[in-house]
């Protein structure tokens, strides 16, 4: 029982995590920091392990129901624990692959946020650029008839 409370927590606590990304509110730019500095140093590593961790788990799990599936096809009569075993089985192998893709999705959405804040500020750089090379080409249009007059 406490296992399926900790799945649910991390399949809630991956959800606000990912509304809490998809919209802009202070506490995205608190989310994004927090995520850079997880992504440093060991957190990858830490990241990947705990995820092939409930890969090999999750595996588990939906052998252990594939296993319990076989049983009841060969006997032909179904017991009441092995259905309580399947529907335990089934609602952790469920919490379990859809933590699993909220996890992936919290690493993507993060991804493009970061690479959106890249993309606007490398554009706010140009259009800077471009303005005062514009400014300078006009400066110097109206310095070039003042240095002609001077000339003659």
């Amino acid at each position: 029982m406490i296992y399926l409370n900790l799945l649910f927590t991390i399949v809630f606590t991956e959800m606000a995590l990912i509304l809490s990304l998809m919209f802009e509110t202070p506490l995205r730019k608190l989310v994004i920091l927090g995520m850079d500095k997880l992504k440093q140093g060991k957190g990858p590593l830490i990241a990947k392990t705990v995820a092939a961790t409930m890969l090999v788990v999750f595996s588990s799990i939906v052998y252990g129901a594939m296993e319990i599936e076989k049983r009841s096809r060969e006997g032909g009569a179904v017991n009441s624990t092995d259905e309580v075993l399947m529907a335990n089985l089934m609602l952790e192998a469920s919490l379990m692959g859809f933590s699993l893709f909220l996890a992936m999705m919290t690493d993507r959405l993060h991804y493009y946020i970061k690479e959106l804040y890249s993309t606007r500020e490398d554009l706010e750089n140009a259009i800077r650029l471009n303005k005062d090379h514009e400014e300078d080409r006009k400066s110097r249009a109206m310095e070039e008839p003042k240095r002609s007059k001077i000339i003659y």
